[in-house]
């Protein structure tokens, strides 16, 4: 009877004096680095649910009831929402056990004694509540990072079609010049050597392909390799490597970026999202013209793909950077390249925009911090 008592006093007091319990709770959670910066109502999330699940299940004083009544609470969804929240695993258990320690301090305070079956009974039930919290964090951490493995692959994948596509033209090319005797030398040098950029280009993307595949630890995010470097070279470059593509539309493509101006930021990446925004244009402005432009805007750099092709319908211009949007997408539409450049943009700490409309073009921009900064 004894233990029964002192499991029902301990319920009792745990209803009794709930939002005082949080409170604590939340002073000393927020030594977690996680949780520094989360709100009242972020950082609660369902501990207060959990609170009257503890109170109920101490109050039958009986394992198994315990038990059932923890694993089919909200302790799951709270390990999602901790996951969402970025905290790690080890501080998902570190919350749950300050929670044992703020309970003991309050029964201690009101003379509760918890010792033998009562210490049990709390133990088990906050056991239970913190393996289904981490069951839950571990599964869905194991999901969300094989779905990045598969954006990274599709990303990746995506990538390569550009090149290959240059690579294709720039040979047939050649195979015309060959067949009509052409002594042209300086054309056929300057085709090989887009063969051989882009090929070299092809190399070093399936190499990565392959690594990923070899490598079972994967990213929980895009690794940057940020430097200073003149962007003008970069564009001229890519468009040398693109010139077999926009040829064979009769597009026009400028590079007026400034010579002189320096950006900072992960070039591979942001080479990446040139090629798309370009490639985009390219297939949507045929016999047109595409700029390439970019300009210091206080402490950011603005970069803009402007073209006056086909353009974009107002009712879609708002999703064109969504990955459903672009997968319910004909593969020769846009595509998965402008979810690419918003993932890389976004993780250099920047935003990509669109203006447009149907039949008078469209101008992608996106923003970088300068070199300064």
């Amino acid at each position: 009877m004894q233990k029964f008592n002192a499991t029902k006093e301990l319920a009792a007091l745990i209803n009794a004096h709930q939002e005082a319990l949080l409170s604590y709770w939340r002073m000393k959670v927020r030594e977690l680095p996680a949780a520094k910066s989360l709100d009242k109502p972020t950082l609660n999330d369902h501990i207060p649910v959990l609170l009257k699940e503890l109170a109920a299940a101490l109050a039958l004083a009986d394992d198994e009831a315990i038990i059932t009544q923890v694993t089919e609470g909200s302790s799951t969804t709270h390990g999602l929402q901790r996951l969402e929240n970025g905290f790690e695993v080890e501080e998902v258990v570190a919350e749950y056990n300050i929670l044992r320690n703020c309970i003991h301090e309050l029964a201690e305070k009101y003379d509760v004694i918890l010792v033998g079956s009562a210490v049990q009974f709390l133990n088990n039930t906050l056991d239970a509540a913190i393996a289904t919290a981490i069951k839950a964090y571990v599964m869905q951490q194991a999901l969300d990072t094989q779905r990045r493995r598969e954006d990274y692959l599709a990303f990746i994948a995506h990538d390569l079609r550009t090149p290959l596509n240059a690579i294709i033209l720039s040979s047939q090319l050649l195979e015309r010049v060959c067949l009509q005797g052409d002594p042209s030398v300086d054309r056929i040098n300057r085709s090989l050597k887009t063969l051989q950029r882009n090929a070299g280009y092809l190399t070093t993307q399936i190499n990565k392909i392959l690594e990923e595949n070899i490598n079972l630890e994967t990213e929980t995010g895009i690794k940057l390799e940020c430097r200073r470097f003149d962007l003008w070279p970069l564009v001229e470059s890519l468009l040398q490597d693109l010139h077999p593509v926009a040829g064979s539309g009769s597009t026009n493509i400028v590079n007026n970026v400034p010579e002189d101006l320096v950006v900072f930021a992960d070039a591979s990446l942001l080479r990446r999202v040139f090629q798309n925004l370009i490639a985009n244009a390219i297939r949507h402005t045929p016999n047109g013209e595409i700029i390439i432009s970019a300009n210091q805007i206080d402490a950011l750099v603005e970069c803009a793909v402007t073209d006056n092709g086909s353009g974009i319908s107002e009712d879609r211009i708002g999703q064109v950077f969504e990955k459903l949007e672009t997968e319910s997408m004909n593969l020769s539409d846009m595509g998965l390249g402008l979810t690419i450049c918003k993932t890389f943009i976004d993780a250099h700490g920047g935003t990509i925009r669109v203006n447009s409309e149907i039949g008078k073009g469209a101008r992608f921009y996106f923003t970088l911090p300068d070199a300064e900064h």
